[in-house]
């Protein structure tokens, strides 16, 4: 039996995250935001999301503290809303480069990714990594081992 079965699963964080993040039109959000499209009609025309379902997603990203809202006025034009990530929020780019490449290598077409992420300063391919604390790369088939944290609690019978 694995050991980590008497825990409760409510405690998790990736079950945590998924809930705040875990739809496709949140990440698609997310990835848009991230990549400059910041307007609300930009990101509806850009995404081809129904208003509601789009205003929904950011309010929620915005309550949990991923995007902030910021006021613009058009010359001519009433006040209107664009959304940046925040610390939080930028802290998810990682996580969405994972999953690009991850689909890059699983589901592209015979005719390859179609976005690559270069190091502005260099111009290099960005690749994602897992390394430990110690600054170790842990490959491709890293041996991992999972140990209760002080967050954890045993799941009630």
């Amino acid at each position: 039996m694995n050991p980590f079965s008497a825990y409760d699963s409510g405690t998790c964080s990736i079950a945590r995250t998924m809930e705040l993040i875990g739809d496709r039109w949140t990440i698609l959000v997310l990835r848009d935001v991230a990549n400059g499209v910041r307007r609300f009609d930009e990101l509806a025309g850009h995404l081809g999301i129904a208003r509601n379902v789009l205003s929904s997603r950011l309010a929620r990203l915005s309550d949990a503290g991923l995007v902030e809202r910021t006021a613009y006025r058009e010359p001519g034009a009433r006040e209107r809303l664009e959304y940046r990530l925040t610390g939080p929020g930028r802290e998810l780019i990682p996580v969405l480069i994972v999953i690009m490449q991850w689909g890059d290598r699983h589901l592209s077409g015979p005719e390859g990714p179609p976005v690559v992420v270069r190091h502005d300063d260099c111009g290099a391919p960005v690749r994602t990594t897992l390394t430990c604390a110690e600054g170790h790369e842990l490959g491709d088939r890293p041996r991992l081992r999972l140990e209760p944290g002080p967050g954890s609690r045993v799941r009630s019978s």
